[in-house]
């Protein structure tokens, strides 16, 4: 089965083979070791320059994020939200459920942010912090994240990115940002059930300063104590294979390799006469949101493509009622999407491909 959804997605034969390496104790020292490697290859990956520590929490890429809400501000401090898609409005529910203080600054899914309402709303006294999602899944949205932190850190602001579905997807400069959210199980191509909050060194010494507002979510515990709590060591020996290809391949080499395969589609949803939702300016190098033909549904759509191999995904919010979407992650090559296309075009009964 053709996994065209954001995660989960399809894996490489030795990330799957990986699972399979053995059963060990987490608090035996081979287990620090392979922990201590994850953290190493995530920072080598996505923060090659020194002053970043890396947490790595058993959970979904959600467990990460939330984490990281509710830990970036003091018990004075406001967090300000950016929101413009499921997962912005999600980080505002994380804070409203753990007392956090916050504004949210939103736009239209389809809209780019207003920069101007945001460096406002990150001027009022008591706000410590912006929290802005890079890659809006909801649509397949890139959201501005250096010009947001570029204002952020001119007011003295932390800047948190949920970069949950964007990392190895689509650029991000770990240099504007002081916590960065990321999973396992999307565009670093291995399973589901690990994640990470990349932690600026100077700023992870100011937060361990405030008290918890969780337990399991406290990120200070995580630098103080290498595993606190049991960790899903066969997952970890999948992630930790997953990013060692990652490696080898380069994260610049697979955000072109993504873009590549998105440029592809794309032409070829043009052909079959489907309206991608966002402009071109706007669209990430995974995600596309493709209007319904007229008289389809996704239940339709759906059904027929997976009887053919193919998994797409529906819309989420208003968008269900409207849109679905196709997701290019994963261990995916060129016949894979040429398939998928030819799949597309039989069941809309298109031609031309």
């Amino acid at each position: 089965m053709i996994l065209l959804n954001p995660g989960p997605v399809n894996v490489s034969s030795r990330v799957t083979e990986a699972l399979a390496r053995g059963d060990i104790c987490h608090r035996e020292p081979e287990c620090a070791q392979l922990l201590a490697r994850i953290r190493a290859r995530l920072l080598e990956a996505f923060a090659p320059r020194a002053g970043f520590t890396a947490v790595l929490l058993t959970g979904s890429g959600t467990a990460a994020v939330e984490a990281a809400v509710t830990n970036v501000c003091s018990p004075r401090g406001r967090l300000v939200v950016v929101s413009n898609g499921v997962y912005g409005e999600r980080i505002a529910a994380m804070a409203d459920a753990a007392r956090v203080p916050h504004t949210v600054v939103g736009s239209p899914w389809t809209s780019a942010p207003d920069l101007d309402a945001v460096e406002d709303a990150l001027r009022a006294p008591d706000v410590e912090a912006v929290a802005v999602v890079q890659h809006e899944t909801t649509t397949g949205l890139i959201n501005p994240v250096a010009a947001i932190a570029q204002r952020a850190r001119a007011l003295r602001k932390l800047v948190l990115v949920d970069a949950v579905s964007g990392l190895a997807g689509d650029a991000l400069d770990p240099a504007a940002c002081d916590l960065v959210v990321g999973t396992s199980g999307k565009c670093i191509q291995a399973f589901p059930g690990m994640a990470f909050v990349l932690v600026r060194d100077e700023v992870m010494a100011r937060l361990a300063t405030y008290p918890r507002r969780s337990v399991y979510l406290s990120l200070a515990t995580y630098v103080t104590h290498a595993t606190p709590f049991t960790p899903a060591v066969q997952l970890a020996y999948a992630l930790d294979e997953a990013l060692a290809e990652l490696l080898e391949e380069t994260v610049a080499s697979r955000i072109t390799r993504y873009a590549s395969a998105a440029t592809f589609l794309r032409v070829g949803f043009e052909r079959l006469g489907l309206e991608c939702v966002l402009p071109a300016a706007l669209r990430s190098n995974t995600i596309t949101s493709l209007r319904f033909p007229a008289g389809r549904t996704y239940g339709d759509l759906h059904d027929a493509l997976k009887a053919r191999g193919f998994v797409i995904y529906e819309g989420q919010g208003a968008f269900a009622r409207e849109a679905f979407r196709v997701a290019n992650m994963g261990a995916l090559g060129r016949g894979d999407f040429t398939r998928f296309l030819a799949a597309m075009g039989d069941v809309l009964g298109a031609s031309g491909l």
